[in-house]
């Protein structure tokens, strides 16, 4: 790193400073455990839901497997509040349409339309930014209530 450039040290040290202010989002293992309780699912029955094997989620709600710590990976947070939250598969897009194909077919149409240039060929459409605007989630999520002894 001694050879990078002074503005390119001075942005590494500054995101790297950022990265320690940002909170922390994982799971632990008596927050897992306090999920799995809330929903009333047994241990084979949050294994199913997430997909996982039930010795696994035993992994998570102990955080640790052979004396090893285990971390609760992104996606399954990201699952556990899904399920929370009555999201039990993903069922596409809200109007069967996902927003790159309706960006895909508005291109198709200004193609059709453009009036063709004195040399006879139609001008290409000006290209669209890259961005996929998602719909939101008709769903309030609800923090989970504290748990005894966290």
């Amino acid at each position: 790193m001694r050879d990078l450039p002074g503005r390119a040290m001075m942005r590494i040290i500054v995101f790297l400073d950022e990265r320690e202010s940002m909170p922390d989002t994982s799971m632990s293992p008596s927050a897992f455990k306090h999920w799995r309780k809330h929903l009333g699912l047994s241990q084979k029955e949050a294994a199913e839901a997430l997909g996982l094997k039930r010795r696994v989620v035993q992994y998570y709600e102990k955080g640790e497997r052979d004396g090893d710590p285990v971390a609760i990976p992104r996606t399954v947070r990201l699952a556990c509040w899904a399920l929370l939250n009555g999201i039990n598969d993903y069922a596409g897009a809200l109007d069967g349409a996902t927003p790159r194909a309706k960006k895909a077919d508005k291109a198709d149409k200004v193609r059709k339309e453009a009036k063709p240039a004195k040399g006879g060929k139609a001008d290409k459409p000006a290209c669209a930014p890259a961005v996929v605007v998602l719909p939101a989630l008709a769903v309030d999520p609800q923090p989970l209530p504290p748990s005894p002894g966290v």
